[in-house]
């Protein structure tokens, strides 16, 4: 009887141990359908994954049919990445038309004042306010058959025709020009030639760069996938460990 009740209190914990695996895969699965974001465990280093896709929603909500990138989800994980010590680095996935400007910068400025490695893949679309996102990183990587639409800062709404409005669109402008120029090896007025370009979009003001464009005029680092980011923040995660003085014994165990 007592052996009995034995197993049944086994099968009773494998039971709820099992139920508890199910149940921490299901939020995993959930965090990357609502958030898009998951962890990676890799003995050369635990990478966290970020993508950033559609539009990037600031202050003013999108509407539903919108596919969009809430900063108010993406500031917090950030905060979090940082702090983690069990992540080691960032994978910055970016496929995004632009958006809120104010937000799109602000989330740049927070991946570029992050002190772990990280490394950015422009996939699809890297446009507008997505061009400071894909440099703010230490290293940039886009895909041959990305593309990435720079140009002037728009505004919706009520517009006031006085030089006061202008004046303001110009300096607002000048952040995201200094943000780039500094994080990137474009230079501002290279970076501004390439805003304020006439005829090559119809309708419109700007620049359209692929994939080799971009790395040509030294916005993005370099052509490349999935594996060559993967292998260039391993590459800036070990460079880190050793700067720190982290040791792997031969079990694979690090040591400080």
């Amino acid at each position: 009887m007592q052996k009995d009740d034995g197993r049944f209190f086994e099968r009773l914990a494998a039971n709820a141990a099992e139920q508890t695996e199910i149940k921490k895969e299901q939020l995993k699965a959930d965090e990357i359908k609502e958030l898009g974001r998951m962890t990676v465990s890799n003995p050369k280093g635990n990478i966290h994954c970020l993508t950033v896709i559609g539009q990037i929603e600031g202050h003013i909500i999108l509407p539903p049919q919108n596919k969009t990138t809430k900063y108010e989800h993406v500031i917090p994980q950030l905060v979090a990445i940082e702090e983690n010590t069990e992540i080691d680095g960032l994978l910055l996935i970016l496929n995004t038309v632009g958006g809120d400007v104010e937000a799109g910068l602000a989330i740049a400025e927070m991946i570029a004042s992050m002190n772990k490695p990280k490394v950015s893949l422009v996939l699809g679309g890297g446009h507008s306010i997505g061009v400071p996102m894909a440099v703010s990183t230490d290293y940039s990587y886009i895909a041959p058959s990305a593309t990435m639409t720079i140009h002037p800062i728009r505004l919706n709404g009520l517009v006031i025709g006085v030089p006061q409005t202008y004046e303001y669109f110009d300096r607002m402008q000048e952040r995201v020009v200094q943000f780039v120029s500094k994080n990137s090896g474009i230079s501002k007025d290279e970076f501004r030639k390439l805003m304020l370009k006439t005829g090559e979009l119809a309708n419109d003001v700007g620049t359209v760069l692929f994939g080799e464009d971009a790395v040509r005029c030294r916005l993005i680092n370099e052509v490349g996938g999935l594996s060559d980011a993967l292998r260039k923040l391993y590459e800036l995660i070990e460079q880190r460990k050793m700067k720190n003085g982290v040791v792997k014994t031969p079990q694979g165990d690090e040591l400080q």
